[in-house]
């Protein structure tokens, strides 16, 4: 079925959606998952079972859409949780250098921490920043206020070369550009963005050692054996990524596992090529009308300086984008299509 068949087949927005950057939309697959779990709670049906395989499915498939291993990936709802956890490994006095503006969720773990040296820099001069005594690099593949891309390659390898590990935030990346987790120490993921789960669901990927990291909010479901772990202090962790897990969101995990299979089903590539076809598509005709935005091509995100005021008149025409750092920020995913684009476009110069 191609992209636009199926979009049709599984959303029906009612408006002009163009901010999948903020919040995706979720499949009516995933939409009937949890209607139908959901009653089955209410009617006093167990669900434990249900959740646990929700988790693992979803899991599963995270893990195939990034390159890993399954056994590499931790299942929780926050990046900033997992990122917490990550500043407690460090020593004090370590510096983690992150790129100036970053979100929020990344960086402030490390801040709050106060013995750590946080050091912000360009988004394209994080790879010459690098330096001795870099203890971790801690970047978005994609910045959530404009598009830009992150030069993930040259950042892998000057962190390498002075012994330094990456951090890198995909969520504004898994979906529509290719994550390839293996080559990274670290990756976090929230998926209610363009992975279109509901929010609660998110992912951590650490190496084969684990990364040196202390599961410092495990509880029940952390234990190899989670049913024999309820009780008093957790006596075996997993051996695997899944010490990581949060205890989980049942309802976010049972659409999950739909929605990932969607994006899998479909194939990041080609979602990659729809994506950015309408990125550029809008890019070029901003441009027509005088506007200059911050992104270059290639990005599914589109940033427009001098036109974020112009947010809640776009959303009182049904046209809804979103206004980021003092600009208009509009995101195109695979439920969208050349006549949102041209629609949004006619708003603007209207």
């Amino acid at each position: 079925m191609g992209m636009e068949s199926l979009a049709g087949a599984e959303f029906a927005p009612h408006t002009t959606y163009l901010t999948t950057a903020s919040s995706g939309l979720i499949p009516a697959r995933s939409a009937a998952a949890v209607r139908e779990v959901l009653e089955g709670s209410a009617a006093g049906q167990p669900i434990a079972d249900v959740s646990f395989e929700a988790v693992e499915a979803s899991r599963a498939v995270y893990a195939r859409l990034v390159g890993v291993p399954a056994r590499r990936v931790a299942a929780g709802s926050s990046v900033a949780v997992y990122a917490g956890m990550i500043a407690t490994s460090l020593p004090s006095g370590a510096e983690v250098l992150v790129a100036e503006g970053d979100f929020s969720s990344l960086v402030n773990p490390f801040a709050v921490r106060g013995d750590l040296k946080l050091r912000s820099v360009p988004l394209e001069g994080i790879a010459e920043a690098v330096r001795p005594g870099t203890a971790l690099v801690a970047v978005s593949a994609v910045q959530s206020a404009d598009g830009r891309i992150a030069d993930l390659p040259a950042i892998r390898e000057a962190a390498r070369a002075h012994g330094a590990r990456t951090l890198v935030d995909t969520s504004q990346a898994a979906g529509w550009f290719p994550v390839s987790a293996a080559e990274d120490d670290y990756t976090v993921c929230v998926a209610y963005k363009w992975l279109m789960c509901p929010r609660g669901a998110a992912f951590l990927t650490v190496p084969e050692d684990l990364g040196e990291l202390t599961p410092v909010f495990a509880g029940w479901v952390a234990g190899e054996q989670p049913w024999d772990s309820c009780y008093g202090p957790v006596r075996e962790l997993a051996h695997s990524a899944r010490r990581f897990d949060e205890s989980p969101s049942v309802y976010a995990y049972v659409a999950a596992r739909h929605s990932l299979a969607l994006i899998e089903e479909l194939g990041t590539e080609a979602i990659a090529a729809h994506d950015r076809a309408l990125a550029d598509r809008f890019r070029e005709g901003v441009i027509a009308l005088g506007h200059r935005p911050v992104a270059a091509p290639g990005s599914a995100i589109v940033s427009v300086p001098g036109l974020g005021d112009a947010a809640p008149r776009l959303a009182e025409a049904e046209v809804h984008v979103s206004a980021r750092a003092g600009n208009l920020r509009a995101s195109f995913h695979l439920y969208n299509t050349a006549a949102d684009v041209d629609r949004l476009l006619e708003k603007l110069s209207g």
